[in-house]
């Protein structure tokens, strides 16, 4: 690749090294890639898409020094529709738990969801508006381990129940985690269609009182104990 100045976005060498064997696998498997999108080196597209990743512009709008947001966008979308991205997901996360002395995939995680406002333009047909938190917009649901790192995800209108959120990501969770997951704390927001749910693929789903003395959660480990007697 051409040299240029770096972005603080850049991958450092140590980090293109752990998914390396990723992209280059997914480009052999590929090889009819041609024209504009196949002239660029696999790291310097990974670059450019953590750069719009972290600075949100516009594809077209990317610098003249990273390849162009046509090729760029060719690369995002066929490795968000074909679970690419997924597949290095998992890979960083396992790099990290077991980093830490843990098992790859958890035994326990935290379920939460959060009502946001919605950028204008967004069509009115996936939005809707949270009646208990009175948010217009879109309801995102996580489901973390104890260290944070992010097990799955879903998206909603607000007006969603935190329910059909909570099903949704132990639906998720279970698919994620090849069926580890034995513990899920959530808050209140949650219901017993959630507890019920959650017994059918094997996972206890507890609902935690809030401390309001207490601020948040700290689980220690992942069978479910926790510094603290209290969860989100």
């Amino acid at each position: 690749m051409s040299e240029r100045k770096p972005y603080p976005s850049d991958l450092s060498d140590e980090q293109w090294a752990l998914i390396e064997p990723v992209i280059m696998a997914w480009k052999a498997a590929h090889r009819s890639v041609s024209g504009h999108q196949g002239n660029y080196a696999m790291r310097e597209i990974v670059n450019t898409i953590l750069y719009q990743g972290r600075t949100s512009c516009q594809w077209d709008y990317l610098p003249h020094d990273l390849p162009p947001g046509s090729a760029t966008y060719y690369y995002f979308a066929k490795w968000r529709d074909d679970g690419t991205d997924q597949k290095i997901h998992d890979l960083l996360r396992w790099h990290v738990r077991e980093e830490r002395g843990r098992l790859s995939d958890p035994s326990l995680v935290v379920l939460d969801t959060q009502s946001v406002h919605v950028a204008a333009g967004v069509p009115a047909t996936t939005t809707g508006k949270d009646a208990n938190k009175k948010v217009p917009g879109r309801k995102r649901g996580l489901a973390v381990d104890v260290l944070g790192l992010v097990i799955a995800t879903i998206v909603l209108a607000a007006s969603a129940h935190d329910n059909t959120a909570g099903i949704a990501l132990l639906d998720r969770v279970a698919e994620q985690t090849s069926g580890t997951v034995t513990k899920a704390l959530v808050d209140q927001g949650f219901k017993n269609t959630v507890v019920a749910h959650g017994a059918t693929l094997g996972i206890d789903v507890e609902i935690v009182q809030r401390n309001s003395a207490d601020q948040g959660s700290s689980p220690s480990r992942d069978d479910g104990s926790s510094s603290r007697p209290t969860a989100p």
